[in-house]
């Protein structure tokens, strides 16, 4: 994948995530999957096509959250909205890039974990 095409998988993802939370939780998601993308796929200047998937199916989880502007972090949320075999990459993804963060990304890891002290609002039943 050029830098191009990483560029419009990421503006996609963007304008999916409708709070400045779920945009920042999806920028940190994509510079975690990039960091592990480069490491284990050696893929330069953008992400492999399993890694961009990846990230594509991240966004739209993101973007579908049910609590909205008020998410939780994945981690801190009741609810797995991931499929069992996405949840599992994700969680390599973030084993493998949560350590370096704090060097290359120190914002975007210190928002992240500022955003996991949060609880997870009450949701709503259904009918009310």
């Amino acid at each position: 994948m050029n830098k191009q095409d990483a560029a419009s998988s990421l503006k996609e993802g963007l304008m999916q995530a409708d709070s400045p939370r779920a945009r920042r939780e999806l920028k940190t998601v994509r510079v975690m999957i990039a960091l592990f993308c480069r490491a284990h796929h050696k893929a330069h200047g953008g992400l492999c096509p399993e890694c961009n998937e990846l990230f594509l199916y991240a966004s739209e989880r993101i973007a579908r959250c049910p609590y909205g502007s008020d998410k939780p972090t994945c981690q801190k949320c009741p609810i797995h909205c991931y499929k069992r075999d996405r949840r599992e990459q994700i969680r390599e993804v973030m084993r493998f890039a949560g350590p370096r963060m704090a060097l290359r990304h120190p914002l975007l890891t210190l928002w992240h974990l500022i955003s996991g002290r949060r609880k997870p609002p009450e949701r709503k039943k259904l009918g009310q």
